[in-house]
C-alpha cells in the first residue's frame, strides 16, 4: 500500500498528464488525474494545440523547460508512432529590425545551450522551399526544435502513469475543494461523491481562474481566442510529406507579421497574433460534451474578417498558397497573464493547493518535473522566480489589471521588445508620494510591479555640457541607447561628487514583530539578527540546498520589531509560511504606507544635518545603522546604507509626509547642486560597487561562494535554513562564479542574456550590465567557470559580433569603502 501523499491533479490535458508521470517517476503513485472533459481529448487547449515547440526564449529558465519537454517527448511513442517530430525551426526576418532581434536570440540560444545559427536568405528557401527568398533578409535556424504531437503525448504519459498506479477518470467535474485546518483534504465532484487528497494541483489551464476561485485564490490569467487555420493541399506539399511523418520542413514563424506556420502532410497549418484580442468569459463556454472540434469548450468559431489580412501575408511569404484556399479554421482559447510567464505555486492561504496554469505545450514537461520537484523534493532544480504565482502584488491579481496587461501581451507576442521596454498600459497604477514633483522634473518613468519607477530626470539635461571630459559617455548603438539618456551620466556624475536624491519607495518592505521576530529572523537568513536595537544587517535567504531565495537587509527598530528591505511578493509569501503557527511573529506589508528617499553623495552629510537636530555625524550614525530621528519636523528612520556607495542614508517616513519630506531636503540642497537621479545612474553605480542583484544576478541555482557574497554568512552563526548544504560546501573548490567584466573598448554596452565565450567556446552569459559612469567604460556581471580569473580576455557575442572584454577584480570604484564610511 503506497505511504506517498493522495494527490488529486485536475485536468488531464498536457499538463496534468506530464505531471502525473513525473510524480510517479519519483515514487509517488497515489494519484488520481480527473477532468470535466471525456478522455484523451478533454476539449481544453492540448486537444486543438498545434505543437509547435520552439526552445530559445530570452528566460533561461523557460528555455530549459523547452529543452527538457523536447527530449523527453522525443522519447515517447504511441504504438510506434511519433509524439516529437524534430523538423527544426526557422524564423525568418522581413525588416533590418528583426533580422538583428534573431541576432540577439541566437546569443540567447548560444548563453542557454540550444543549437542555432542565423542564415541566408537562400538557405532559408533550402530548409523551407515554400519560402520566398526574395521576400526575407535571413532567418534563424535550430535544428533542435519541432512538432509536439500533443494528444498523442497525452495518451503515451497517461498509459505510462497508469501502468504505475494513476487513475485518470473523465468525465467528472470538481466543483469543490475540501479543507480543513487550512489544508485540503480533497475534492468533492459533481455526483457529490469524493476524492480524499493531501495535495491538489490544478492544471485546469485556461479554466485555471475558476478552480482557483473555489478557494479563494486570485489565479492572475486571461483565456484570449486564437486564430488557426488549415489549408487545402497544396501543390508544393504533395508528396512531399505521408500522414504518418506529416511534416518535414522546420516549422517557421513569420513574426513581423505575428504568424506561424506547420505542415499537415500536403496541407499548411497557419496561425496568427495578428488579430485583436479576443477575451473569453468562462460563463460563456459550451459545456464540455465530446471530441469533435464542435464539442469542444476550447476551439470557437472561426471569424474570417480577422484572418483576411494575415492570409495575404501568409501568400506573400509562401507564394505556393496563391494557388491554394483556407480548408478549415477555428478560434482556439489559450492563456496570458500579466507578464507573460506561466503561474506555478502553491496558494498562500490553503496549503496544500497547488497550480501550474497558463503552461503551453513548449513548457509543458519542463513545467511539470519542476512542480513535481518542489511537490516531492521541496525545491526545484530551475530557478521559478518568474514562474512562481506568487510573485505578483495584490494590485496586479485584480480582474482590471489582468484582463489589460494579458491582452496587451497577446498583441505584443511576437513583437521586438527591449529589456526595459515598459507596459504602454495600463499606467500610473502605483506611484510615490514624490510623483508630483518627478513629473514637474521631468522624470522619464519606467514600471515594475506597477510602479512607477524615475529611470531620469529631463531637468538634469542642463548639465550634460558641464560634465567634465572623463565623465563624457561615449556614443551607443541604437538597441543600447533605447530607453536611455545621456543625462544618466549627469546623475552618476552629481552622486559621486556632490549629493542626488533617489526615490527609494518601490521597494518591498516587511515590517516583522512580536516576541518570535528575532527567532524567527535567525532561522531564515544567513546573518546575525540579535543584534543591538539600531543595527542594519545584509543577509542571505537561502533554500534547503544553500541556493540563494533572495538577499534582504534587516533593520532591528526596537526590541520586537524589525523592517526587512526585501525582493518582493515572494519573499513575503515565503516569510508567510515560514511563521509558527503560535501568533509570536506578525507580518505586515508597509511598502505602500511608507516611503524613501535615498540621500547620496559627498554632501549628504551637509544637506540633511541642518534640517535637524539629531546627530548625523559619523561617530554618532555609523555605516549599517539606523535612528529615529525628525528631519524637517518630520519623523523619520534613517538607515546608513548606501547602494550607490557613497555616503548617505535610506531616509524612511511614513506615505502622508514623503512629499513634505522631499521638498524640505530639495529645498536645503539647492547651494549643494542637489539633483533627483533615477535608475539608470543607480543601476551603473552599484554594478560599479559590485553589488548584486536578486533574480537577475543569482537565483536559488546558485549558492553565496559562487556568487561573491560569502560575506553575507556569518561564520559563527549555524541552524538556519540551508546551512548544512552550506557547510558541505567548500569554497575555494567552486568550478563557477559571477565575475566581473570591463568591456575593452571602453564603448559598447551590453544589456544581459548575451553568451561569454572563453577561448572561443561559449562558456557563460551576462546577467547585468550598464556603462559604468566613473571608470569611464561599460560594466558586465557574468557567470563564468572559476578558472576564468583577474586578467582573463573573454568575448561577449553582442548581436552578429564580438566584444572583448577582462575579468576584473572587483568593487571598481572605492575598494577601500572610504566614501561610504566618511
Amino acid at each position: 500500500m503506497s505511504t506517498t501523499p493522495r494527490v488529486v491533479v485536475i485536468g488531464a490535458g498536457i499538463v496534468g498528464a506530464n505531471l502525473a508521470d513525473e510524480l510517479t517517476q519519483r515514487g509517488w503513485t497515489d494519484i488520481t488525474v480527473l477532468d470535466q472533459g471525456p478522455l484523451p481529448l478533454t476539449g481544453g487547449s492540448t486537444s486543438h494545440a498545434p505543437g509547435l515547440v520552439y526552445q530559445t526564449n530570452g528566460s533561461r529558465t523557460m528555455t530549459r523547460f523547452a529543452t527538457y519537454t523536447v527530449e523527453k517527448f522525443k522519447s515517447l511513442d504511441v504504438d510506434g508512432a511519433w509524439c516529437f517530430n524534430q523538423v527544426g525551426g526557422l524564423e525568418v526576418a522581413t525588416t533590418p529590425e528583426r533580422l538583428a532581434d534573431l541576432h540577439r536570440k541566437q546569443g540567447w540560444a548560444t548563453s542557454w545551450g540550444v543549437p542555432g545559427e542565423v542564415v541566408s536568405p537562400q538557405r532559408c528557401a533550402e530548409l523551407h522551399p515554400l519560402v520566398d527568398p526574395e521576400r526575407v533578409l535571413g532567418g534563424f535556424h535550430t535544428p533542435t526544435d519541432g512538432l509536439a504531437k500533443a494528444p498523442r503525448v497525452v495518451t503515451a504519459l497517461m498509459r505510462r502513469a497508469q501502468a504505475r498506479g494513476v487513475v485518470f477518470r473523465g468525465s467528472t467535474r470538481v466543483v469543490e475543494v475540501l479543507q480543513q485546518g487550512g489544508r485540503v483534504t480533497g475534492v468533492r465532484l459533481d455526483d457529490g461523491s469524493e476524492v480524499p487528497a493531501d495535495v491538489v494541483v490544478s492544471c485546469a489551464g485556461f479554466w485555471g481562474k475558476a478552480l482557483g476561485e473555489l478557494v479563494g485564490m486570485a489565479v492572475p490569467l486571461l483565456p484570449l481566442a486564437h486564430q488557426y487555420v488549415r489549408t487545402g493541399q497544396v501543390a508544393d506539399l504533395v508528396g512531399r510529406n505521408d500522414e504518418l511523418v506529416e511534416a518535414r520542413s522546420p516549422i517557421l514563424r513569420h513574426q513581423d507579421r505575428d504568424l506561424y506556420f506547420r505542415e499537415h502532410n500536403d496541407c499548411l497549418g497557419i496561425g496568427s497574433y495578428a488579430h485583436r484580442p479576443m477575451p473569453v468569459r468562462l460563463s460563456e463556454l459550451p459545456e464540455v460534451s465530446g471530441t469533435s472540434e464542435a464539442a469542444m469548450p476550447s476551439v470557437l468559431p472561426f471569424t474570417e474578417e480577422d484572418f483576411a489580412p494575415s492570409w495575404e501575408h501568409s501568400k506573400a511569404l509562401l507564394p505556393a498558397l496563391r494557388d491554394a484556399k483556407i480548408d478549415t479554421g477555428f478560434n482556439g482559447i489559450m492563456s496570458f497573464t500579466p507578464d507573460g510567464g506561466p503561474l506555478v505555486g502553491e496558494s498562500p492561504d490553503l496549503a496544500g493547493f497547488w497550480v501550474a496554469e497558463a503552461v503551453w505545450v513548449t513548457h509543458s514537461a519542463g513545467v511539470a518535473r519542476a512542480v513535481a520537484q518542489l511537490l516531492t523534493e521541496g525545491r526545484s532544480e530551475l530557478e521559478l522566480h518568474g514562474c512562481d504565482v506568487n510573485r505578483f502584488d495584490e494590485v496586479e491579481t485584480t480582474d482590471a489589471y489582468v484582463e489589460e496587461t494579458s491582452q496587451r501581451n497577446f498583441v505584443e507576442v511576437y513583437d521586438v521588445l527591449h529589456p526595459l521596454q515598459p507596459k504602454l498600459s495600463p499606467r500610473d497604477v502605483r506611484v510615490s508620494p514624490f510623483h508630483a514633483r518627478q513629473k514637474e522634473l521631468g522624470a522619464f518613468f519606467l514600471e515594475s510591479h506597477a510602479w512607477e519607477r524615475p529611470h531620469w530626470y529631463e531637468a538634469n539635461g542642463r548639465l550634460v555640457k558641464e560634465l567634465p571630459p572623463e565623465w563624457q559617455p561615449p556614443s551607443r548603438d541604437a538597441w543600447s541607447a533605447m530607453f536611455h539618456s545621456p543625462i544618466a551620466a549627469v546623475e552618476a556624475w552629481k552622486t559621486r561628487t556632490a549629493v542626488a536624491m533617489y526615490d527609494m519607495t518601490s521597494l518591498k518592505r516587511i515590517e516583522v514583530s512580536g516576541p518570535g521576530a528575532v527567532e524567527f529572523l535567525q532561522r531564515l537568513t544567513t546573518g546575525k539578527m540579535d543584534k543591538s536595537v539600531g543595527s542594519v544587517t545584509y543577509a542571505l535567504v537561502l533554500d534547503g540546498a544553500g541556493g540563494i531565495r533572495s538577499d534582504v537587509t534587516v533593520a532591528r527598530l526596537g526590541e520586537d520589531l524589525f523592517q526587512v528591505g526585501a525582493n518582493g511578493n515572494l519573499d513575503l509569501d515565503h516569510f508567510r509560511r515560514e511563521a509558527p503557527d503560535d501568533g509570536s511573529v506578525q507580518l505586515r506589508d508597509i511598502t505602500g504606507g511608507t516611503c524613501c528617499i535615498g540621500v547620496w553623495g559627498p554632501l549628504a552629510r551637509d544637506l540633511v544635518q541642518p534640517l535637524t537636530r539629531d546627530d548625523f555625524s559619523h561617530e554618532a550614525l555609523k555605516y549599517f545603522r539606523l535612528k529615529h530621528a525628525q528631519i524637517a519636523g518630520i519623523p523619520v528612520v534613517a538607515m546608513r546604507l548606501s547602494y550607490v556607495g557613497e555616503l548617505g542614508w535610506e531616509i524612511y517616513t511614513s506615505a502622508e509626509h514623503g512629499q513634505r519630506l522631499w521638498d524640505a531636503l530639495w529645498e536645503v540642497g539647492q547651494p549643494l547642486g542637489v539633483i533627483a537621479a533615477g535608475r539608470a545612474a543607480f543601476n551603473s553605480l552599484r554594478l560599479e560597487k559590485g553589488y548584486r542583484s536578486w533574480g537577475a544576478d543569482m537565483t536559488t541555482e546558485h549558492n553565496p561562494h559562487e556568487a561573491g557574497l560569502g560575506f553575507a554568512v556569518n561564520k559563527k552563526k549555524t541552524g538556519y535554513v540551508g546551512y548544512e548544504a552550506l557547510a558541505r560546501l567548500d569554497p575555494e573548490s567552486i568550478t563557477r562564479r559571477l565575475a566581473c567584466l570591463t568591456v575593452d573598448d571602453g564603448r559598447s554596452v551590453v544589456l544581459g542574456h548575451e553568451p561569454v565565450f572563453l577561448d572561443g567556446e561559449p562558456a557563460g552569459y551576462v546577467t547585468s550590465a550598464a556603462f559604468g559612469h566613473t571608470i569611464g567604460k561599460p560594466i558586465a556581471y557574468a557567470w563564468l567557470p572559476a578558472s576564468a580569473v583577474e586578467g582573463t580576455s573573454v568575448e561577449i557575442q553582442y548581436f552578429d559580433r564580438k566584444v572583448r572584454a577582462t575579468v576584473t577584480a572587483e568593487p571598481l570604484v572605492d575598494p577601500e569603502m572610504h566614501r561610504i564610511r566618511r
